[in-house]
């Protein structure tokens, strides 16, 4: 009789949740995300575009970057990222080149997505490395902090 490994999966979502929180306190567009794997979560981040005034300083972004200076090294393969937010076209990109093995996303982003919306990086043929991907992961409370923190920017 052959012998089976039990795996057991463990979702990493709330961490990036409390990411998207912060976020939301800085005044920042909520989202969170989370870099994690068999040791568990290596990095954590939320937006930071204006408190950085950068641009580029996505919660994804910045998470992979400390992921690779904690882990030393350039690529993230057998590593998992959870955001809160689908990932914009610059993320996705920078998802792709880190070789990041899974991504779990919650909410859907129908405006500026690039994953499920959108350009669809990861279905063009340019794309070199596709990550497993798993939307709706904690949508709901993501959806719920993403229209309260413009609900109160409206008010």
């Amino acid at each position: 009789m052959p012998a089976y490994k039990s795996m057991t999966f463990t979702s990493h979502m709330d961490a990036a949740l409390a990411e998207a929180v912060a976020a939301a306190e800085r005044g920042e567009v909520p989202c969170g995300a989370v870099v994690a794997g068999p040791q568990g979560i290596v990095s954590a981040a939320g937006n930071r575009t204006r408190e950085l005034n950068d641009p580029t300083a996505h919660a994804e972004i910045l998470a992979i970057r400390a992921a690779c200076d904690a882990l030393g090294q350039e690529r993230l393969t057998g590593y998992d990222l959870y955001v809160t937010l689908e990932p914009c076209p610059m993320c996705a990109a920078a998802i792709s080149n880190a070789r990041i093995t899974r991504l779990y996303y919650g909410a859907a982003d129908p405006k500026s997505g690039g994953v499920a919306q959108g350009p669809r990086i990861f279905a063009h043929p340019q794309c070199h490395h596709k990550p497993e991907v798993y939307d709706g992961i904690g949508a709901a409370a993501a959806e719920a902090l993403l229209r309260d923190f413009f609900a109160a920017r409206r008010d």
